[in-house]
C-alpha cells in the first residue's frame, strides 16, 4: 500500500492532525516566506462559507414550518431556558477569571480611533430585514435568521404545506452533501492555515498580551473539554465520550478557521447522529437540530460571552475596581451588546465602565488567537444546545441529583486548577513596562545634515543684513527655534540626540536648501521676547495657530491638524468623555501650558473649572498632575506622553471634537521666507514626506525595529538573510 493510500485510509481526524503538524512544520521551516499559502487558506474558508447561509435559510424555514403550534411553543420555551442556563455558566467563568490576572501597565501611540465617534448599535437594521435578499447578499446573518424564523412560523398554520416542506428538506440534504464534500478538503485547508499561522505569527506579539491569551484560552478549553459536554452527559443519557467523538472534527475545524459559521451543517448532522441512538416517542425529534442550530447563531454563544472577560481584564490592567453592582451591570449589558459586533460592543463597554480606550488595542491584538478558541467553544455550545434542546423536546432530559452534584464538584475543581495554575505561572514571570523606551529610542528617519544643538538660549546680536531667505543661503545655515516639552515634535531621545517630527522636517528642509542646521531652545513663557532675540529663521515644535501668534509672527500654511483632549488619570477618564460631563463637574482643576488663546478657549469650554497655567508639562506628570484633575493637551502629543507615563490616559471629549491646526512661524518682516516655506510644505504633502513622518512619529509605525520572523531556513540553515 502506497503512502497516499495509507493516508486516505485514515480517519478524517487523523488526516486533519497529520495535516496540521505538516503545516506547522512547513511554517516553522519557511517563516514569512510561507505567506503566499494564505491564499489557499482563504480559499478553503470561502468554500466552507459558500453553502452555510443558504443552509441556514432553508433548514430554518423547513424545520420551523414542519412544527405544530404546540411543538413550536415547547421549542422556544425549553430551548430558551437552556440557553439562559449556558449563558449563566459562561458568565460565572467570566467573573472568576480576574483571579488569575497579575499586575502590569501599558499605553499606546495616538490612534485616529480616539477622535472617531462611538458607533451606536443599530438593532433594527441588524435584526429586521427590510430587504431579505439584500441581507442574504451582504451576509447579515441575524436579519436572515429572523426572516427565516418569521417565514417558518407563518408556515406552521398553513394548510397543504407538506409538499413545500418536503422540497425544502430535499434542498437541505443537498446543501449538506455539498458541505460534506468541502469538509473532505479540510486536511488541505487546515494544512494551509497551520502553515500560514506558524510562519507569520510573531512571538513578541504573543508575549505582550500573554496574560489574557493564556487565561482566556484555558477557560475556553475548560468549556470545550468538560463544562459543556459534561452538562450534556449530566442531563441526558448521552455519554461524555460520545459527545467528543461526534464533535472533534467540527471543533478542530472551527478552531483552525476561527469561524463558527462554517461548521453549522456539521454540528447539525452530528446532533442528529447522536439522537438516532436514543429513540423517542417524538418522531420529529431528528428535525429539531435543523431549527436549533441555525437559530442559535443569532444569539451570543458561550465563546462570545466568555470574551466579556476582556472588560474585566482591561479594568484590571488600568487598576480600576469593579463593585458587585458593576459586575451585574456588565452581565446584563454585556450579553445585550454582544448580540451585535464585538468590534462595536467592546469600545462601548470600555467607555461605559470608564476604562482607558487604548486597551482596545490589546483586544484587537488577541483576536487572532482568542477568536479561534472562541470559535471552538461556540461549536461545542451549539452542539450542546441542539442536543439538550432536542432531548428536552423528546423527554430524554433528566435531572439526577447525584450526577448533577458530581458535575458541579468536578467543574469547581477543574476551574480552581485552571485559575491556580495560571496564577502560579504568572507569578514566576517578572513583567517590566518597556513601551516608554519606544519613544526614548526613536531616531530620525533620514540621515541628518551637519547640526549644532545649543544647550540653552543665547541672544544673537549680529546683524543679518540680507533678507532671511538670502541670509540662510549666504551663511550656509538654517537657524531653527524650538519649544521644550515638545514630544513628539522636538525632544531629546535616550542618547541625548534631538529628534522628532519637526526635527526630521527641518533636516529635510536644510537638505533641500543645501545648508546645515542650528537648533536654539526657546522658553515658552518668554516666547515673544526670546523669539525676537534668537536670530532664528523658523520656529517649530508643533506651533499651534492662534490669533495672538498671528499678530506677533508670520505663520505658514498649516501642515498638520491636532485634536483637543485631556490627559488624566486612568481611573478618572470617564469625567472627560463629553463636554456636558465636564461642565457638570463642579470644582474641577485643569492645567494648561501658557498659551493665552487656549487658556481663553478652555475657560469657554469649561466655565466652572479652575484653570491652572503650567510652566512644565513633564514636571506636572512626574508629580501626579500636581493636584490637578487633568491637563488640556492635544491627543497626538498626549498619547506620546502616556507612553512615558502609563498611569495616565488620553480622552477626547465627544461628540464636539476641537481641531487645532499646526504651522511654522517666521519673523513678521520675512514674507519671502514664509512664501518659500508654503511652497515647500505643499511639495512635502504631495511627495508623501509629511504623511510618512506622521505615521512614524505620531502613529508610531516602525517605531520599533523588527527582525524577520524566526525560521529554520533563515536562522538555522542560513540559506537566506
Amino acid at each position: 500500500m502506497s503512502f497516499w493510500q495509507r493516508l486516505r485510509s485514515l480517519s478524517l481526524s487523523s488526516q486533519i492532525l497529520i495535516s496540521l503538524i505538516c503545516g506547522f512544520l512547513l511554517g516553522l521551516f519557511l517563516g514569512e516566506l510561507v505567506a503566499p499559502i494564505g491564499v489557499l487558506a482563504d480559499g478553503y474558508i470561502l468554500l466552507l462559507q459558500m453553502t452555510v447561509l443558504p443552509y441556514i435559510t432553508v433548514s430554518l424555514i423547513a424545520g420551523i414550518g414542519s412544527l405544530t403550534p404546540q411543538q413550536a411553543t415547547m421549542v422556544f420555551s425549553r430551548v430558551g431556558l437552556l440557553l439562559l442556563l449556558m449563558w449563566g455558566i459562561s458568565l460565572i467563568l467570566v467573573f472568576i477569571m480576574p483571579l488569575a490576572f497579575p499586575r502590569w501597565q501599558s499605553a499606546s501611540f495616538y490612534s485616529t480611533s480616539l477622535i472617531e465617534p462611538r458607533q451606536s448599535f443599530d438593532f433594527l437594521n441588524l435584526y429586521i430585514p427590510a430587504n431579505p435578499f439584500n441581507a442574504l447578499a451582504n451576509n447579515v446573518v441575524p436579519a436572515v435568521v429572523l426572516f427565516s424564523v418569521v417565514l417558518g412560523i407563518a408556515l406552521i398554520r398553513v394548510e397543504n404545506k407538506q409538499q413545500l416542506i418536503t422540497g425544502l428538506e430535499i434542498l437541505t440534504r443537498a446543501l449538506s452533501k455539498v458541505s460534506g464534500f468541502v469538509v473532505k478538503l479540510t486536511p488541505i485547508g487546515l494544512f494551509a492555515i497551520g502553515a500560514n499561522l506558524a510562519g507569520t505569527l510573531r512571538i513578541e506579539e504573543l508575549e505582550r498580551v500573554q496574560v489574557y491569551l493564556i487565561v482566556f484560552s484555558a477557560m475556553s478549553v475548560l468549556l470545550c473539554v468538560w463544562i459543556l459536554p459534561g452538562l450534556v452527559s449530566a442531563l441526558t443519557p448521552i455519554s461524555y465520550f460520545e459527545v467528543f467523538k461526534l464533535t472533534r472534527d467540527a471543533l478542530i475545524t472551527a478552531f483552525m478557521t476561527g469561524n463558527l459559521f462554517v461548521v453549522l451543517p456539521i454540528l447539525s448532522e452530528a446532533s442528529k447522529t447522536v439522537l438516532k441512538r436514543y429513540p423517542s416517542k417524538q418522531n420529529d425529534v431528528l428535525s429539531m437540530p435543523d431549527v436549533i442550530v441555525p437559530a442559535s447563531f443569532n444569539f451570543p454563544h458561550s465563546g462570545k460571552i466568555l470574551s466579556i472577560s476582556f472588560i474585566l481584564f482591561a479594568a484590571w490592567f488600568a487598576d480600576i475596581s469593579f463593585s458587585f453592582l458593576d459586575h451585574m451591570k456588565l452581565a446584563v449589558l454585556g450579553v445585550l451588546s454582544y448580540f451585535g459586533s464585538l468590534s462595536a460592543a467592546v469600545p462601548y463597554l470600555l467607555d461605559l465602565f470608564r476604562i482607558p480606550i487604548d486597551t482596545f488595542q490589546l483586544f484587537l491584538a488577541t483576536g487572532l488567537i482568542n477568536s479561534r478558541f472562541g470559535s471552538a467553544t461556540a461549536a461545542m455550545h451549539t452542539f450542546a444546545l441542539a442536543v439538550l434542546g432536542s432531548c428536552a423536546m423528546a423527554g430524554l432530559l433528566t435531572v439526577h441529583p447525584r450526577r448533577i452534584f458530581r458535575y458541579i464538584l468536578i467543574s469547581i475543581v477543574m476551574a480552581a486548577l485552571v485559575l491556580g495554575g495560571s496564577r502560579f505561572y504568572f507569578s514566576t514571570i517578572e513583567h517590566t513596562y518597556t513601551k516608554g523606551n519606544l519613544v526614548k529610542n526613536m531616531d530620525l528617519t533620514r540621515k541628518p545634515v551637519p547640526t549644532i544643538v545649543n544647550p540653552s538660549f543665547t541672544p544673537v546680536t549680529e546683524s543679518q543684513g540680507l533678507q532671511a531667505l538670502d541670509g540662510i543661503v549666504e551663511r550656509g545655515k538654517l537657524r531653527v527655534g524650538y519649544l521644550q516639552d515638545g514630544i513628539p515634535y522636538v525632544y531629546f531621545n535616550a542618547r541625548e540626540k534631538l529628534v522628532g517630527f519637526d526635527v526630521d522636517m527641518a533636516n529635510q528642509l536644510a537638505a533641500d536648501m543645501s545648508v546645515s542646521l542650528e537648533f536654539v531652545p526657546i522658553d515658552r513663557s518668554r516666547l515673544n521676547e526670546e523669539w525676537a532675540q534668537s536670530g532664528c529663521d523658523i520656529l517649530v515644535s508643533g506651533v499651534a495657530v492662534t490669533t495672538e501668534r498671528a499678530e506677533e509672527m508670520l505663520l505658514t500654511n498649516t501642515y498638520l491638524d491636532e485634536h483637543m483632549a485631556f490627559l488624566t488619570f486612568d481611573y478618572t477618564r470617564g469625567d472627560f468623555v463629553s463636554r456636558d460631563i465636564i461642565r457638570n463637574h463642579r470644582g474641577m482643576k485643569i492645567g494648561v501650558l501658557n498659551v493665552p488663546y487656549y487658556i481663553a478657549k478652555l475657560h469657554e469650554y469649561a466655565p466652572d473649572a479652575k484653570i491652572v497655567v503650567l510652566d512644565s508639562l513633564s514636571t506636572a506628570l512626574e508629580n501626579s498632575l500636581q493636584g490637578l484633575d487633568a491637563i488640556a493637551i492635544t491627543a497626538e502629543r498626549g498619547s506620546s506622553w502616556t507612553l512615558l507615563y502609563p498611569q495616565y490616559s488620553i480622552v477626547v471629549p465627544q461628540p464636539d471634537v476641537m481641531t487645532i491646526p499646526l504651522a511654522y512661524a517666521v519673523n513678521k518682516n520675512e514674507p519671502e521666507l514664509r512664501s518659500f516655506l508654503n511652497v515647500w510644505l505643499e511639495l512635502k504633502k504631495k511627495d508623501g514626506t509629511i504623511s510618512q513622518l506622521y505615521d512614524h512619529w505620531i502613529l508610531g509605525k516602525n517605531a520599533e525595529q523588527t527582525t524577520p520572523r524566526w525560521s529554520i531556513v533563515r536562522n538555522v540553515l542560513h540559506w537566506i538573510r
